[in-house]
């Protein structure tokens, strides 16, 4: 009786990452073309390719547990696939 109610599964179309990391990654590399090319803007630089090297680290993370749930590690995540 104290249970309470469970909510609705997400939708597939939410539960892909891809989309989300294809669209935010060509949105750092437009701007790191930008800041090495358009010599106002030098001053992106940095922070570009900082994004750019989080990204990279998101993504690797990302790939690495997605790795371990398929291998069936004990200490993977849940609910990647």
């Amino acid at each position: 009786m104290d249970e309470s109610p469970q909510p609705p599964p997400l939708p597939a179309a939410l539960l892909t990452p891809w989309p989300v990391i294809v669209v935010i990654t060509c949105g750092w590399v437009i701007a790191t073309i930008l800041a090495f090319t358009v010599s106002s803007l030098q001053d992106w630089r940095p922070i570009c390719l900082a994004g750019l090297g989080v990204g990279v680290l998101g993504t690797s993370i990302f790939l690495w547990q997605r790795h371990a749930v398929r291998r069936g590690s004990r200490g993977a995540q849940s609910g990647l696939s």
